[in-house]
């Protein structure tokens, strides 16, 4: 689930975004998905919810992006957290909040996802014995 429809992204960013959801994808094999838009109450609650409907959300990473409100809230589920702690979620959001203020809403969004999979990324395992 990318951007929702009716957005204000041109054609070329919602594609940035979309090669940012399957290169994270790629790199850790979680699921993410971005939502953009206001939330219809409370953030939190709100992103909780989206997470919650997603097709295996506990395998799932959402980013729900409130860019009039300036808020970012990343909810990521059971398997997920075993990778990514609260302390690495929080360090992508500072960095999408950084460029969201700056000007840059698909940078922003783009550069958190990289982070977000790299945090998540499961280490290689070098020998087994």
């Amino acid at each position: 689930m990318p951007v929702p429809a009716g957005d204000a992204f041109t054609a070329q960013e919602r594609h940035e975004i979309d090669r940012a959801i399957r290169d994270a994808e790629t790199v850790c094999r979680y699921e993410f998905s971005v939502f953009v838009g206001a939330a219809e109450a409370e953030t939190r609650p709100f992103a909780t919810r989206l997470h919650a409907s997603l097709a295996a959300p506990d395998r799932s990473v959402l980013v729900m992006v409130d860019p009039s409100a300036r808020i970012v809230e990343i909810v990521t589920g059971a398997e997920v957290r075993r990778d990514l702690d609260d302390g690495e979620a929080h360090l992508a959001a500072l960095t999408m909040q950084s460029a969201f203020a700056a000007g840059d809403l698909v940078g922003g969004i783009t550069h958190g996802l990289s982070m977000l999979a790299d945090h998540a990324r499961r280490p290689r395992m070098l020998h087994a014995e």
